[in-house]
């Protein structure tokens, strides 16, 4: 007589509880070095050091203070650094083979790549409360609520750029050069046209045009709309709206780009 042994079921997957163990176990290595954060800080206080200054009569930057136009292109700038470069994370893990263990989880893709990309917004948001904290005592005029949102923002920004970056992890998987060539081609020319370190509203038509059609654009001048106290319905509607697109591209490409690699 046989006797049959019973499989145990496999669990269901819950996308929200998935999305929660991955985002724990993303962020625990962070919580046990939280100096990495802080040693990431150097660049943005380097150039709120030494760049800001130099735009005290630089026409374009408003009725302000120069530190009142800068310090929101500083915030923007520290997430696109962070977010861009988390795919590099990905290409460590890759190599160890820490992926491919996760993979034969009965986790679902896209809470593997959600997770990851609401990990960065934690390092983002410590970042722009330090850099915050740093200016207020130098002529820079804190809006608590304005911040607040400019920061839920930059939040949704980050989960879309932070996905696309895993993406191109997975794409350049074994050839890391693939991964930091397109990721500083595309880095520097976006955040010059999104006008962080110098406005581009004096500039030659086609800068201007080119400036207009980077959503990152839309982005930062919400930023400095709230970060001044302005509630601008056009403005901030236009950033929110360009956030939540590079949200839902992001998303969309990188779960495409999971469930390929399996």
């Amino acid at each position: 007589m046989t006797t049959l042994t019973a499989t145990p079921p496999v669990p269901r997957s819950n996308l929200v509880r998935d999305t929660t163990i991955v985002f724990a176990r993303e962020l625990r290595p962070m919580l046990r070095d939280p100096f990495s954060v802080v040693f990431s800080m150097i660049q943005p206080l380097v150039f709120l050091g030494l760049f800001a200054p130099l735009l005290s009569d630089v026409p374009g930057l408003g009725s302000g203070s120069a530190l009142q136009w800068f310090v929101p292109g500083i915030v923007v700038m520290s997430c696109l650094f962070g977010a861009s470069m988390t795919g590099s994370n990905l290409l460590f893990e890759m190599q160890t083979g820490s992926h491919e263990r996760t993979l034969v989880t009965p986790l679902s893709r896209p809470s593997l790549l959600m997770g990851r990309a609401l990990k960065e917004i934690v390092p983002v948001l410590v970042q722009a409360v330090i850099v915050v904290a740093v200016v207020v005592p130098f002529s820079f005029e804190l809006h608590v609520t304005g911040t607040v949102v400019g920061l839920l923002m930059l939040s949704v920004f980050c989960v879309g750029l932070g996905s696309l970056s895993y993406a191109l992890a997975l794409a350049a998987k074994g050839q890391d050069w693939i991964f930091w060539t397109v990721q500083q081609t595309f880095l520097f020319p976006v955040l010059l046209l999104a006008g962080m370190l110098l406005p581009v509203d004096s500039g030659p038509g086609w800068l201007q045009t080119m400036s207009r059609l980077n959503p990152l654009t839309y982005v930062v001048d919400a930023e400095r709309a709230l970060f001044a106290g302005s509630f601008d319905a056009s403005v901030v509607a236009s950033g929110f709206a360009a956030a939540g697109l590079v949200c839902l591209f992001g998303l969309w490409v990188g779960t495409r780009s999971m469930r390929a690699a399996d």
